[in-house]
């Protein structure tokens, strides 16, 4: 138990310092690219924040639990959404850049309908499912770096005003600003994996059910390089980076991390608590993940801004997903 609570400490050191790191590293590459945050965001960031789901994913369906990989998926997307990307709109709404928010919104929303379609009327997925996945994640990457060109950030970036941290910094050389990102993703990594597997033996040591470890814990835990990401990128002013990192953790989480698992080793729709007879993934979780990523994307895809009301609303949607996974 006394082990258990040092390398929780541990873990918990290890994100916060793996998320400062992890910020300006790649707050420091967007400014010498002269690409905004919310490219960087959903490019270089969410692949680094998404690379544990990948391995956790992948390992699960190679070792034959396909319902890791799916529910991974489904999970990870609201939980990103309705609690880290609404906590980031209800503290400091920001404006984003609207074409690459647009890019990575609509490519979203194509993968999302795909795998629910397959998920829906054929209920499993297959090798060829999993190789279109990853082609719509190649697109996607090449579409991006054709939309910097076309559209660079047209100034600096610089951290919002009004944190405190508008004082002038001396520029890092961009080979310590590539290993800060490096090592900064390595210790978020190792970080939430210290913190979630020691929580847990501590939660069950207290005597808490395994059912709610699960959906507090672990469930979180798979969102926390998303997590820390965010609540380190409000403090240092750069909430964009922060949006960015969500939209594109959630096109990742189907184009990447399902689409690399079903790749590798194909699956069926997991079986589930049913409603009416029907699989409750298929008319609880898939619609509200698409409920959650419209009240986010809708907005900023209009005007490009997002508003205090969007991030409150989905806290509300989160908290009421959250209890009926209780109640049900």
């Amino acid at each position: 138990m006394f082990v258990a609570i040092l390398l929780f400490l541990l873990g918990l050191i290890m994100l916060i310092k793996g998320g400062d790191w992890f910020v300006d590293g790649a707050s420091g590459i967007a400014k010498r690219l002269k690409m905004s945050e919310i490219i960087i965001g959903a490019t270089v960031v969410s692949i680094g924040t998404t690379l544990p789901e990948v391995m956790v994913s992948a390992t699960g369906a190679v070792t034959g639990h396909g319902e890791i990989a799916y529910g991974n998926a489904l999970g990870s997307i609201i939980c990103n959404t309705a609690l880290i990307a609404a906590l980031t709109m209800a503290i400091r709404p920001s404006v984003v850049d609207k074409h690459g928010f647009t890019l990575a919104a609509l490519f979203f929303f194509v993968a999302a309908a795909f795998y629910s379609l397959i998920a829906v009327f054929f209920q499993k997925f297959t090798r060829i499912v999993g190789l279109i996945l990853l082609v719509i994640f190649i697109a996607y990457m090449t579409a991006l770096i054709v939309q910097a060109k076309r559209h660079p950030a047209v100034a600096p970036l610089e951290p919002e005003p009004g944190d405190g941290s508008e004082k002038t910094k001396k520029t890092k050389p961009v080979w310590l600003e590539i290993v800060l990102l490096i090592i900064g993703a390595a210790l978020i990594a190792v970080g939430a994996k210290l913190l979630v597997d020691n929580g847990t033996i501590i939660a069950k040591e207290a005597g808490v059910a395994e059912s709610v470890i699960a959906l507090t814990i672990v469930a979180l835990g798979t969102s926390l390089p998303e997590l820390v990401t965010a609540i380190t990128a409000l403090v240092k002013g750069h909430s964009a980076l922060s949006i960015g990192n969500i939209v594109g953790a959630n096109l990742f989480n189907i184009v990447l991390v399902a689409g690399l698992s079903i790749t590798l080793s194909p699956f069926a729709l997991p079986a589930s608590k049913t409603i009416a007879g029907v699989n409750s993934s298929l008319v609880v979780d898939i619609p509200v993940m698409f409920a959650v990523m419209l009240v986010m994307a809708v907005p900023p895809m209009i005007n490009g801004k997002l508003k205090r009301w969007q991030g409150i609303s989905l806290l509300a949607i989160y908290a009421a997903f959250v209890a009926f996974q209780f109640v049900y």
